[in-house]
């Protein structure tokens, strides 16, 4: 049974919204220095991390799809980081008119650098808490994954 409590004090979450924003910032900031060098948009590195993280190519509806977008907007993400050698397109085996994205090495290497830095980022942070606040953040935030994760279309990976 799903234990149900009071409401946080608006004070309390309104901090909470302060905090996520110089967080967003503070990693933000170093991965748009990352992006610009490899002229990749935010938009189109959170497809390349979604791709990349499927064992098989995506269709384009999928795709679409999960970037909550139109077919025709998300062919343009599609074309931009093909034309930097990011993904490849190819077509489906059993039905020729279906195009399928698959990252490349070289898109992989980009995500797996920023992932990277991320790790780095969070093992200082990390670095300053006792290990108990590093497990009880750890568990909030997959407590959040989670809410995300059933709430697709409004918290897109």
């Amino acid at each position: 049974m799903i234990e149900l409590h009071k409401p946080a004090a608006r004070a309390d979450v309104e901090r909470l919204a302060d905090i996520i924003l110089t967080l967003q910032r503070c990693f933000m900031l170093r991965l748009s220095e990352e992006l610009s060098r490899g002229k990749v948009s935010f938009p189109q590195f959170f497809l390349l991390g979604h791709i990349g993280s499927q064992d098989h190519a995506l269709s384009m509806s999928e795709i679409a799809d999960k970037m909550n977008h139109s077919t025709a907007a998300a062919t343009g993400l599609v074309d931009r980081l093909e034309k930097i050698h990011y993904v490849q397109r190819t077509h489906a085996a059993n039905d020729r008119r279906k195009v399928m994205v698959k990252i490349t090495k070289k898109g992989s290497a980009l995500v797996e650098r920023i992932r990277q830095d991320i790790v780095h980022n969070l093992s200082e942070i990390m670095e300053l808490l006792p290990r108990e606040e590093q497990t009880a953040w750890l568990s909030i935030y997959e407590k959040i994954h989670s809410f995300c994760d059933s709430k697709k279309s409004a918290c897109p990976e």
